[in-house]
């Protein structure tokens, strides 16, 4: 398997609508070929501190799925997002194979 981890920071007051829009997310990646998982995270500590988890099959499944129409087209609305700030952020991408479980 492999697992990728996307953390930003938005401000502590903005993190619920941040939630919002990721319960309410277009779910295309659920679709692609080798997915597994996905998951919102929110550090315990700093409300703003947001993660989020993909889990793949495979690194090609995931390499496949960013290189996807889909993929390009949810980062380009995420880029068009009115509130400005929030637009502006560029999360911190950590990729890992997993080797236990």
């Amino acid at each position: 398997m492999y697992t990728v981890f996307s953390t930003f920071d938005v401000p502590n007051d903005k993190a619920e609508e941040v939630i919002q829009i990721y319960k309410n997310r277009s779910r295309a990646v659920d679709q692609a070929e080798g997915f597994i998982d996905f998951f919102l995270l929110q550090n315990d500590k700093r409300a703003g501190e947001l993660t989020v988890q993909l889990l793949f099959s495979t690194k090609e499944d995931y390499l496949r799925w960013v290189r996807s129409e889909d993929f390009k087209k949810i980062h380009e609305l995420e880029k068009k997002y009115p509130d400005k700030e929030l637009a502006a952020i560029v999360p911190t991408v950590k990729q890992y194979k997993v080797v236990a479980t």
